[in-house]
């Protein structure tokens, strides 16, 4: 879920009310007029559904206002097949989301990361490569496509301590409407992108991307929509 869509506002004849959306659609906390207009205290809504505080009458209207707003997704299959030979890359249940705190020398690492793998692993499509239309590896022959660079950059921060919470592999279209995959950081500063097609990590809103679908903060194995509904599938061209 991209910050734009983290928090949903409501107005209201007398009051307004202000709700910050988890990754998984659920209310993280609620501020405003939840008891004069829902009949339950603030603190009350958290970890309820969001879309269970919708009138039924009014769900059509809501879906087509925020429909992509944390709904749960498939997992791309190239994730479960990884997850299958890879198993200690995708362990984790359920935790709290948690965000980098973005200092000069996380940044610089971010920087980093993402120049030395973009220059040190080839670009190679996966029919190319392994003979098969889709597989997500780790490029530890020195080949691979968009996902095996997003991999690879998430081992090594993961390696180098940062929180999974923070790092979510993400579906996306690209500039040509191509399926393609990049890295998402969540820090306090804001969200950023690692991409195999940008040498300079930048904020979400300056990719010129159509974010699809990605990992849950909460569990690596649960996906959610980000509102472009139509299917990308990540299939990388040479340089994807």
């Amino acid at each position: 879920m991209s910050t734009a869509h983290r928090f949903l506002g409501f107005g209201f004849a007398a009051a307004d009310l202000l709700l910050e959306i988890r990754d998984d659609g659920k209310v993280a906390f609620g501020l405003g007029a939840g008891e004069a207009v829902l009949g339950v205290s603030d603190t009350a809504l958290a970890d309820r559904p969001w879309k269970s505080l919708i009138h039924d009458d009014d769900h059509a209207m809501v879906e087509a206002l925020f429909g992509g707003l944390g709904d749960t997704t498939r997992a791309p299959i190239g994730w479960v097949e990884f997850c299958a030979d890879n198993a200690a890359q995708c362990q984790g249940g359920p935790t709290q989301p948690r965000d980098i705190v973005m200092s000069q020398a996380a940044w610089r690492d971010l920087v980093k990361v993402n120049r030395w793998v973009n220059e040190t692993v080839k670009p190679l499509t996966d029919q190319e490569h392994w003979g098969v239309i889709e597989r997500w590896s780790l490029p530890s022959d020195g080949y691979g496509d968009c996902e095996d660079y997003v991999l690879l950059k998430r081992k090594m921060l993961m390696d180098a301590g940062w929180p999974r919470e923070a790092l979510l592999i993400t579906v996306v279209r690209d500039k040509k409407g191509e399926g393609h995959a990049v890295l998402t950081v969540k820090t306090d500063k804001g969200e950023f992108v690692l991409d195999n097609q940008n040498e300079n990590v930048v904020a979400w809103t300056e990719t010129g991307y159509r974010f699809v679908k990605r990992q849950s903060q909460g569990d690596p194995n649960v996906w959610v929509s980000l509102g472009d509904t139509k299917p990308a599938v990540s299939t990388a061209s040479a340089r994807d």
